[in-house]
């Protein structure tokens, strides 16, 4: 016989990294904005963005791996994959704003 496992998933990485990422990314889109678009935030905000969005697709990987061995936690998982996917039309927006700048 089987043992299901009922215990809540425990895993704060991937809210934390969601937050965090929305987070950073908006203080540097404010700094370029506030700084009536100076080049200089772009030089720092492109690389953590270019970070963020290869750490975020990793943690996707992770996420969406467990999705299909969890099947029991699969509603917190896909509630963890949606809040992660909801970074990049954030950052799209961003980004366009950026370059119609």
């Amino acid at each position: 016989m089987k043992a299901i496992n009922r215990q809540p998933l425990k895993e704060k990485q991937s809210i934390e990294l969601t937050i965090g990422s929305f987070v950073i990314i908006t203080i540097l889109f404010a700094l370029y904005i506030i700084s009536n678009e100076n080049s200089t935030v772009l030089v720092v905000a492109w690389p953590f963005a270019l970070a963020a969005v290869i750490v975020n697709i990793i943690m996707l990987a992770h996420l969406t791996e467990r999705f299909f061995y969890l099947p029991q936690q699969r509603r917190e998982i896909g509630f963890k994959i949606l809040m992660l996917l909801s970074n990049i039309p954030i950052t799209f927006l961003y980004y366009l704003i950026v370059m119609k700048s």
